[in-house]
């Protein structure tokens, strides 16, 4: 059973920044990797970033969702089994509850507001 534990969330005004961590139980970088998602009120969950070991590569790739490419950036610590989210110029849009997931495990979520 991995925990994941988020915390960074806050209100911020638009165009402010937050930065979100998340903490595993374990070692949660192979294999799967980690990443973020979030949710808005009345909508469904959706993928924000990801951060995966890539066999090709040997390395660690980044992905984002649509709506925050070039404005957040996902990075990790693999001797603290901790990801980050670094969320910049962040939009009212951006509101919700960000949940760190790894393989089948979700945290409890950490809500994010923004205040235009």
């Amino acid at each position: 059973q991995v925990q994941l534990v988020e915390s960074g969330g806050g209100l911020v005004q638009v165009g402010g920044s937050l930065r979100l961590s998340c903490a595993a139980s374990e070692r949660a970088f192979s294999g799967y990797g980690m990443a973020w998602f979030r949710q808005a009120p009345g909508k469904e969950r959706e993928f924000v970033a990801a951060l995966r070991w890539s066999a090709a590569s040997t390395s660690y790739e980044d992905s984002y969702g649509d709506s925050v490419t070039g404005r957040f950036t996902i990075s990790g610590d693999a001797a603290k089994n901790t990801v980050y989210l670094q969320m910049n110029s962040l939009k009212p849009e951006d509101t919700g509850v960000y949940y760190c997931n790894y393989a089948q495990y979700w945290g409890q979520g950490t809500q994010v507001t923004v205040s235009s």
